[in-house]
């Protein structure tokens, strides 16, 4: 276990990581009025011009978000999307044919040089961008064609968490209107009161196993595969663990090999067709004696964390609600404090 942080925090839920993360249901509310117009806006854009690609851009928390958008983008809209290297234009200054391209460009600052040099540049190539960001003056905001403003508010804490929840449902109301699904749009009303269920859940059980762990595997598939990138980061970033990030496809090519008599894994699935292999895995795990922690799944001998029942797109989203809640208790066990990681900053000026 790493060696403790001087001046951690001892005192319960003083830290600013627990109340923003708190604050993302009521936030939501606010955001989802404010953006209507700007959804439709962009719905009518791409209606009189479509497009036939989709480039996201971003970095740390704002390229996970951009996964989880992947998911969606390709199974709603049925446009081919992948992630853009900003060092591809930014630093090696290579020219990219992206005309009938949307480029998603997700930052919280709006202010990363690197995403700002590869935003304007593939403007100049032809792609209509549509910034989502937390600052609707930022500088990459005003580069955008279309600039979203997730309305999360000011976020002290270096740490993201309501910021990246409210990416994660810019995104997920930008799709629902571009795809006019209806039926998740509902789902989507009943968001508010689910994440505070979800934020009331006990994830405690985990604490026993992380308190001391120097390593994590967080396992997912599909729509919840982006979210369990986040969890590995935060990890990292607030809990000094080394967590990865694994599709259950993609665990079994090496990195399975690591995994032997209590080596600690995390697996958080949804009810939809990659239920049944998230489930075979989470059991070849314990085939291994690991210590397995799940959510969202039904197997014996894992530590089974509560998870509030709801549609496969909207349960990744309530899950990370419960294990923000999770994360911030355990940083302090771990003598850390959550709101100032060490060597981190709000705003990353890579070039």
């Amino acid at each position: 276990m790493p060696s403790r942080q001087s001046g951690a925090i001892d005192l319960p839920h003083l830290t600013l990581m627990y109340s923003e993360a708190a604050s993302a249901p009521t936030l939501l509310v606010n955001q989802r009025i404010s953006n209507q117009q700007i959804y439709s806006a962009i719905r009518d854009d791409l209606t009189a011009r479509p497009v036939n690609t989709v480039l996201t851009l971003g970095r740390g928390s704002s390229d996970n978000a951009a996964t989880f958008a992947r998911y969606l983008i390709e199974r709603r809209l049925g446009l081919a999307t992948g992630s853009m290297a900003p060092s591809v234009t930014s630093l090696y200054g290579a020219k990219l044919d992206l005309s009938s391209t949307l480029l998603l460009a997700i930052s919280q600052s709006g202010r990363s040089p690197d995403l700002l040099a590869a935003a304007r540049n593939a403007k100049k190539q032809g792609a209509r961008v549509v910034a989502i960001v937390n600052d609707g003056e930022s500088p990459l905001a005003e580069e955008a064609d279309f600039a979203i403003n997730i309305a999360a508010g000011p976020e002290l804490s270096v740490a993201a968490t309501k910021s990246f929840m409210l990416s994660l449902t810019a995104l997920l109301d930008l799709i629902t209107t571009l795809s006019d699904d209806k039926q998740l749009a509902s789902l989507i009303d009943t968001l508010p009161e689910q994440l505070e269920q979800a934020w009331g859940l006990d994830w405690s059980p985990c604490l026993d196993i992380l308190e001391g762990a120097s390593s994590l595997f967080v396992i997912a598939r599909g729509h919840s595969l982006g979210i369990a990138q986040e969890i590995a980061l935060k990890l990292k970033e607030t809990c000094s663990i080394h967590a990865e990030a694994y599709s259950a496809a993609e665990v079994r090519h090496g990195p399975m090999a690591l995994v032997g008599q209590g080596y600690p894994v995390m697996v958080i699935a949804q009810n939809d067709e990659s239920l049944a292999d998230i489930e075979d895995m989470a059991r070849q795990f314990l085939d291994r004696d690991a210590r397995v922690m799940s959510a969202g799944l039904n197997v014996d001998s894992t530590i089974s964390l509560p998870a509030v029942p709801s549609d496969p797109v909207i349960a990744p989203l309530l899950q990370l609600q419960s294990f923000y809640r999770l994360c911030e208790e355990l940083s302090r066990k771990r003598g850390f404090d959550p709101d100032r990681p060490p060597h981190l900053s709000k705003v990353t000026r890579t070039i």
